[in-house]
């Protein structure tokens, strides 16, 4: 592993970006889109009724659409960690390249398998294993964001592992551990629930705007009463799993959950920010400048948040810098220049090993694997020269965090209202709230690349947390093939998404074919 020069380092870490947040605006519709459409041929199956065979045929239609993009789009992501991450790759392709496998050998082609059926076998087999194939579809869908997800979940929580001095590879040695950690398992619950509250506001956008044109109004009014019982099913299920998501953060990414809060002095009985502007004044976690110019907190909500008690002690940005604190297990937080030299007698030990196996000298090969042991859990911050390089972006993150919780707030209030006044059979009626709906789709999307956006850039600058940052982990490319590869992609993905908005267009204007 080496240090690269910072050019080519932002423009790698730019094209991950660009192609992550490409990808990403197909497959939370792929994964509630799927939902929805199976809960409405599984009412055809069990009703007999040919009006929701045709609705199903409908929504169908527009997941296939996405689904294709999606896979193309996913697929240029994973062939990235080999060209652009080729330091990363080596370091734990041994942990990482399993859940990918595993993603592509059974998700993968489970989709692969039933999808076929599902567009192609109506009239062929029966309901029931049409039916069967639709659900499997979905599933697999699903699953294949189980194990990215598990892939994902562990650079940001790395457990299961072990070091191989001899290889320098991280070796897989529990992969329950990997596959089932508390960061795995709740990062698939939230992102699976936000996607299926994504999934119902499309469904009940694109339905409004049937009932705006006045057109299929029995199919549009029928489509957003399953869809807004899903999506405040949904909505419920992804305010919990969120809650869960604050805690793993605040015990394994402190740093994380402070850039959210935009806090820089830890305090016990720490408010959670509802309402607050950052002061862009606030140059440094040293300095004395207040962080906000104006906020409004909920009382002792934080620390409740990431400790579960109301007085806990919750770290800010300066207390994780300078250290000193008491953790929750008692003992005292390291500085970060006591955990950067820490992690240089790691790297040097690593290095007095390779040197000693050479030679083939096993007393001085036990002496450094003792030190690099010991000191491996800081293996990462022998690469950091300034301790301010392991702040986050605080403004994206913590603006990012706060747009995500309060679109997650307002899509519960929408599907309210939609019901209530669906029970009343008012929906179709009230064009104003028609009008809502539809325009509530774009901010359905910018809810779910803020929960992303949160996820990846306030782990920064770690690709491993604590074990690798992006400085280590890029590989030695000229850092104008990744900026033309960066331009070219730019091109081809805004290219793709054009064509589906107007594939995707087309075919609602269409609409559902309510008479085969």
């Amino acid at each position: 592993m080496q240090q690269l020069d910072t050019s080519l380092i932002d423009w790698s870490r730019a094209q991950f970006a660009l192609t992550a947040i490409y990808h990403w605006l197909f497959v939370p519709l792929t994964i509630g889109l799927g939902v929805v459409m199976a809960l409405m041929e599984t009412m055809y199956v069990r009703t007999g009724r040919a009006f929701w065979k045709q609705t199903t045929k409908f929504w169908m239609k527009l997941f296939g659409i996405n689904f294709a993009i999606g896979v193309a789009t996913g697929l240029i992501l994973e062939f990235e960690f080999g060209t652009n991450w080729s330091n990363y790759s080596w370091f734990v392709g041994d942990i990482f390249g399993a859940p990918l496998a595993i993603e592509g050998i059974v998700a993968f082609f489970m989709e692969a398998t039933f999808v076929a059926v599902m567009y192609f076998g109506w009239g062929k087999v029966s309901r029931g294993m049409h039916l069967a194939s639709t659900w499997l579809t979905v599933i697999g869908a699903t699953l294949s964001a189980l194990w990215i997800l598990v892939a994902n979940a562990w650079m940001q929580y790395p457990v299961g592992m072990q070091f191989n001095p001899e290889t320098v590879r991280n070796e897989m040695f529990d992969f329950w551990a990997v596959a089932l950690s508390p960061m795995a398992v709740n990062k698939f619950l939230h992102t699976v629930t936000s996607s299926w509250v994504l999934g119902a506001v499309f469904v009940v956008g694109v339905s409004s705007w049937f009932l705006l044109r006045n057109r299929h109004r029995e199919f549009a009014v029928q489509s957003i009463r399953v869809a807004a019982i899903f999506g405040l099913v949904a909505s419920g299920l992804a305010v919990l799993t969120g809650d869960g998501s604050a805690y793993n953060v605040a015990q394994f990414q402190p740093m994380k959950l402070a850039a959210m809060e935009g806090l820089y002095k830890g305090t016990n009985g720490a408010g959670l920010v509802a309402v607050g502007i950052l002061n862009p004044a606030k140059q440094s976690h040293a300095d004395d400048t207040d962080p906000f110019v104006m906020k409004v907190e909920i009382p002792y909500a934080l620390s409740y948040l990431a400790e579960r008690d109301l007085d806990a002690f919750v770290p800010g940005i300066t207390d994780l810098i300078e250290g000193g604190y008491t953790t929750r297990s008692g003992a005292r937080a390291l500085s970060v220049e006591e955990r950067i030299a820490s992690g240089r007698l790691a790297i040097a030990a690593l290095a007095d090993y390779r040197k000693a196996l050479a030679a083939k000298d096993e007393e001085a090969m036990r002496t450094s694997r003792a030190v690099l042991e010991e000191n491996f859990p800081n293996f990462g911050y022998g690469y950091i020269k300034d301790p301010a390089e392991l702040i986050p972006p605080v403004g994206l993150t913590f603006y990012a965090f706060h747009v995500m919780v309060a679109l997650g707030g307002y899509f519960v209030l929408m599907f309210l209202l939609v019901l209530w006044l669906g029970r009343k059979n008012r929906i179709a009626s009230h064009r104003w709230l028609q009008t809502v709906c539809l325009w509530t789709i774009p901010l359905a999307f910018v809810a779910s690349q803020s929960g992303w956006i949160v996820a990846e850039a306030g782990r920064q600058p770690w690709v491993i947390q604590d074990l690798m940052p992006t400085t280590a982990a890029v590989s030695k490319l000229q850092t104008g093939s990744v900026q033309l590869t960066f331009f070219l992609f730019l091109i081809l993905f805004t290219v793709l998404l054009v064509a589906e908005l107007r594939i995707m267009t087309r075919a609602i204007k269409q609409g559902p074919d309510m008479e085969s």
